[in-house]
This record gives structure tokens, sequence and C-alpha cells, in this order.
């Protein structure tokens, strides 16, 4: 497959995905963002800033390199980036990439329950078995760090460099996802607010009950080594 064509194919998955955080309620109006690494290059596929999510096209996803410049073709070609710019957050996705090169996408919503959380600071406890098999343990806090470079980034990789979470809540803003590619990091994000919104409401009723850290690690392998297909 040419560059043309893997860039053509991460522009439409990308494009696509954004329809499953509508489809969960986890943005609103037009935050948030998914992106992906191109496989094989120095590059990664954005959300443009700004766009409304019923008015994305696959052709307005944006080319960038992995320090957030868009790009627009090498000697192979062109690939026709719009004029459009990236989002807000590509250079906190950017980092991401450069640092956890096992990474190959980044998710951002601003989805209720999570960001519930991250307002107060707080790690998600993993009193639920789904949270063992889908986090490892608890969802981690990440610092405070302003928008517009990549210090968010970093504190998403020094968050999550030594956790089997592939979820941080960053604090004051909102839960960052990651995983092997964009499809694996929105499943993330989904999952990371369907357990803020049901350890919320469980510690509405009275203390959750924890789950013993060799019973975590137990699920954690199971369910990323033997379920499913």
């Amino acid at each position: 497959m040419s560059i043309l064509d893997t860039i053509s194919r991460v522009r439409e998955e990308v494009c696509a995905l954004h329809a499953e955080l509508t489809r969960y309620v986890l943005v609103v109006w037009t935050a948030g963002n998914v992106s992906a690494r191109v496989p094989g290059q120095e590059l990664m596929v954005i959300k443009p800033s700004g766009v409304s999510y019923q008015d994305l096209t696959p052709e307005q996803m944006v080319v960038t390199d992995l320090y957030g410049v868009p790009v627009d073709g090498d000697a192979t070609g062109t690939w026709g980036n719009p004029p459009l710019s990236p989002s807000s957050d590509t250079a906190a996705h950017a980092y991401v990439y450069r640092h956890m090169p096992e990474v190959g996408g980044v998710v951002h919503t601003h989805s209720t329950y999570a960001t519930a959380w991250a307002a107060r600071g707080e790690a998600i406890p993993c009193v639920l078995t789904m949270m063992s098999d889908e986090f490892g343990g608890s969802i981690p806090v990440g610092p405070f760090a302003l928008i517009g470079d990549d210090s968010i980034g970093h504190g998403i990789v020094e968050t999550l460099k030594n956790s089997n979470s592939p979820a941080v809540l960053m604090q004051n803003h909102g839960p960052f996802t990651i995983g092997k590619d964009a499809k694996s990091a929105v499943k993330a994000a989904v999952m990371c607010e369907e357990v803020a919104r049901t350890v919320h409401i469980a510690r509405q009723l009275g203390e959750p009950l924890p789950i013993d850290q060799g019973h975590i690690d137990s699920l954690y392998a199971r369910y990323q080594n033997v379920y499913g297909q």
C-alpha cells in the first residue's frame, strides 16, 4: 500500500471514530478529538479544530508530523491537507506518539463523569472487575497543564508510562486515552466514562469495596491475554 493510500485509510478511520464519541455522549459541540499514528511514518492524523462532528469528512482530517506541524507530502506525492488548523490538543497527542512508540491512537473527551473525577483531582479506584479487566487497576490522575504546547502530553506520558491503565484523568481538564490503534483508544474512552459513572453512583450508596491486588492482576492478565477470539 502506498503512503497516499495509507493516509487515506487512516483519515477515513479517524473520521468515522469521531462518530463513536457522539454516539456514547462523550463530547459536546466541537470539544474532544481522536488521532491515529500513520503506520510506518513519522506522521499522525487528527481532527481539525472547531469543526462540528456532523460536518466532519475524511478529507478534513489533518496530517501532521510528530511535533504537531501540518505537512503536505514528500517525494512520493501530496496528500492534500485541508486549509484547516489541527486540534488545539495536537501538541499533546504528538508528544505521546514521540515518547510512547507502542501507542497507535490517542483520544481526548470531556465526558461528564470522568471529567468530574478530574475536576476533583481524584483517581477512580479499582472497585469493579470491569476496571480490573480494562485498566488493570485504578484510573490515575495526571497533573494540571495548560493547553497550547506539549505540557499535557508530558503529563500523560509521565502518568501512564508505569501504569496498566490506558486512561488518565488530567486534573481540571478531562480524560485522555491511548491504545494500540485509534479504535482501542476510543474503546478505552467509552469504558473510562462507564466506570467513572458507576463508581460515582456506588459512592452515593456507601464506600465501594476494594478488590484485592492479586485478583486485579489475575483478572487483567486473563482479559488481556485469553478473553475473546
